[in-house]
């Protein structure tokens, strides 16, 4: 496969999450004719179509969450159990959004037991030597993935706004290594994932202590060095820094199917321009007239 490929992993959760409560919080839920609330759907594709215009991938995939249970509940009943239940707004569109990128003919994909972050975690440890791969999410929890030919794009306000991680500009930011982000987590906790980490160790304790040590192995062995308030601490939550750090770590050995031929990209077709005009999704509808597929947007 030649260099210049490039495989868009999308962080679907992350981003219409993000989608829907970017125009949830004023009441503009966009129902449709049919009374389908449109929002999420809306704000979603036009992260996904930006992104698209602006990375110019190849190949694309959206990756998902499959149900609210994973592997990381089996291990730790509190992982992930402080969060509420989604709003009945955005219930609906979890299944659209699906529908609207299979339409688009980008491949879902998802695995029961796993999280959209473990699905793309295993597609692109698998794929990074075959090609470029760079993923897009809201969530700084995927950043240990970055690698030798593996970007992490961080969405940041608006549409088509992003900070790109490399390794090099991971380690200007953190002092570390991607990899070594999963022990920063594993000490400091993750308080809207549910798992405390050790109580009284912030974000800038845990990162100078891995910068330090290097790893979560190394600083047990030289407890004796800390101040013996972090000692304590560390001591007294031994066991819960352990599960911390197996519920941090993304999983990229996750048993899925795929075939790099599945997310080859391809232009808009009438019968997709056809779909949103149903669905009534009419900032989609403006934003492709306005973007690369102008012409194609126009003619249908």
């Amino acid at each position: 496969m030649k260099n210049s490929s490039q495989l868009l992993l999308v962080d679907g959760m992350a981003l219409l999450f993000r989608a829907f409560y970017a125009t949830s919080v004023t009441g503009q839920y966009m129902i449709n004719s049919k009374g389908m609330p449109t929002n999420a759907v809306q704000g979603f594709m036009r992260h996904l179509l930006t992104a698209l215009e602006e990375m110019n991938p190849t190949h694309a995939v959206v990756c998902w969450d499959m149900g609210s249970k994973t592997f990381r509940n089996e291990k730790f009943e509190g992982y992930k159990a402080n969060r509420d239940a989604p709003p009945v707004e955005l219930i609906p569109q979890f299944d659209l959004v699906k529908e609207v990128v299979t339409a688009f003919d980008i491949p879902n994909i998802g695995v029961v037991g796993f999280e959209a972050d473990d699905c793309i975690g295993t597609l692109a440890k698998s794929m990074q030597n075959d090609l470029q791969v760079s993923i897009l999410t809201g969530d700084k929890d995927l950043l240990q993935l970055v690698d030798h030919q593996i970007h992490v794009n961080i969405i940041q306000k608006g549409f088509g706004n992003y900070k790109t991680y490399s390794n090099d500009i991971f380690y200007e930011e953190y002092g570390i290594s991607p990899s070594q982000f999963i022990d920063v987590k594993a000490l400091m906790g993750d308080t809207s994932d549910g798992y405390p980490g050790v109580k009284g160790i912030g974000e800038k304790t845990a990162l100078k202590l891995i910068q330090q040590y290097g790893s979560i192995n190394e600083l047990l062995s030289n407890l004796h060095q800390l101040t013996p308030s972090q000692r304590k601490k560390i001591e007294e939550d031994l066991d819960m820094l352990h599960m911390s750090r197996e519920l941090a770590e993304i999983r990229c050995d996750v048993p899925l199917t795929f075939r790099i031929e599945e997310s080859v990209l391809t232009d808009i077709t009438p019968a997709f321009l056809t779909y949103i005009d149903e669905l009534e999704l009419k900032s989609i509808r403006r934003h492709l007239i306005g973007s690369k597929w102008s012409n194609l947007a126009r003619q249908a």
